[in-house]
């Protein structure tokens, strides 16, 4: 353990220009960053939907495979197009890194936990270590003990500096009506022993409110947030699965509930987001959103026009891996109408590079349009009648005639 004052022993043996890599989301040590940054003239800094308050200057490089709020921002993201599945083939490839920054517990029994993000570290500690590089962690004592791949024995870290810090929170979820009436359209698409996976969102938050009355549910996700907590008390889940995700956000309720709770695990996503580990589940149910879909069945999730927003994440993941799973499916829901751009969610054709496509279903407050056993045409037709919003439902279909579905 370390002083934060002392962290110049750590910067003083790096390269001119090292690469740290770091958890994202509600997981960030931002507090360690900025000491890196007070410290290192140069330095890249990969981290995963990184939020507000990273490092961000002339002289720093934002590296991510998914962007966040502080991302979008920065205009010196380098970007790398890729499921997260894969993710973290990158630190052995081309963005090897110097230094990990971790955010754990204090020890217990000589181990600590990553807490509520595992994701990509696991892999990154791996290849840093595999190059001779160091891992320094932010211990705080107020993050969440959580079991499975992210608790390290403490010789595993060369530095720890303790800094007490609250841990980013969420309110509680308060689905609107239209979300609502998505979760109550999907829902009943879910039977009694599926397999679950909800991604981040209004919407999906609502799918899970709707499935209290299940039961024997399996929750194996990306993320795992208040949802599945209130699953779990409700008794949809089997008791005798755990919960098993890769990172956590929620409200500080959750947080206390997961801490050191065996019922929750989290694993490295190379585990979670394998689509043949997905497929091997009965009956998965895989529930995520997009910014549009087109009457090709094609989604985009990643750009607002020509520019990056988020990234492909781990939906395509779970999008095969549903598809394969024995009686799943894979189902892209959003609202239908975007009101603060005030258009149509559903268009004739998408523009952007596509994130996925041909998922199951497409789900809207309207309807379920059923894409998966239709042909082109059948799946256009189901797309404006049941997921499109009734004031854009002409102009789709003509469009859709002009380049030749019959619709």
């Amino acid at each position: 353990m370390i002083r934060p004052e002392d962290l110049g022993t750590v910067t003083a043996g790096l390269p001119d220009e090292p690469r740290l890599v770091a958890p994202g989301s509600f997981s960030t040590p931002l507090e360690l960053l900025n000491l890196f940054d007070a410290r290192l003239e140069r330095w890249a800094l990969f981290c995963v939907n990184a939020p507000a308050g990273i490092p961000s200057r002339e002289g720093l490089t934002h590296e991510t495979i998914f962007l966040g709020p502080a991302m979008r921002a920065s205009g010196r993201t380098r970007y790398f197009p890729m499921r997260l599945s894969l993710s973290t083939r990158l630190f052995r490839t081309s963005c090897p890194p110097d230094v990990v920054v971790l955010h754990t517990t204090p020890p217990r029994d000589g181990k600590v936990s990553m807490g509520i993000e595992v994701q990509v570290m696991s892999g990154a500690i791996e290849a840093v270590r595999a190059r001779g590089g160091l891992v320094v962690a932010q211990v705080n004592p107020q993050m969440p003990f959580i079991h499975g791949d992210g608790v390290l024995d403490v010789d595993d870290i060369d530095y720890g500096v303790e800094i007490d810090h609250p841990m980013i929170t969420i309110p509680e979820p308060v689905p609107d009506d239209a979300s609502l009436r998505l979760g109550e359209l999907i829902a009943d698409r879910v039977e009694n022993g599926s397999s679950i996976q909800a991604g981040i969102g209004a919407v999906p938050d609502a799918v899970l409110g709707c499935l209290h009355q299940r039961r024997g549910l399996r929750f194996w996700s990306e993320l795992v947030s208040d949802g599945a907590m209130l699953l779990d008390r409700a008794g949809a889940l089997d008791p005798d699965v755990p919960l098993t995700g890769t990172f956590m956000l929620g409200t500080q309720e959750f947080y206390d509930w997961a801490d050191d709770n065996p019922r929750v695990q989290l694993r490295r996503c190379e585990v979670t987001n394998d689509p043949a580990v997905i497929a091997s589940f009965p009956k998965v149910v895989s529930v995520n959103t997009a910014m549009q879909v087109d009457l090709f069945a094609q989604t985009n999730a990643t750009r607002r026009g020509d520019r990056i927003y988020s990234g492909t994440g781990g939906s395509t993941d779970f999008l095969v891996g549903a598809m394969h799973s024995e009686g799943g499916e894979a189902i892209i829901a959003l609202h239908s109408w975007h009101p603060k751009a005030d258009v149509s969610t559903v268009v004739p054709k998408i523009a952007s590079p596509v994130t996925s496509l041909q998922m199951s279903a497409i789900a809207t407050e309207n309807g379920i349009a059923q894409v998966f056993g239709n042909d082109e045409h059948e799946q256009a037709r189901q797309i404006i009648e049941q997921a499109a919003h009734p004031n854009a439902r002409d102009e789709l279909r003509e469009a859709g005639r002009a380049m030749g579905l019959k619709v």
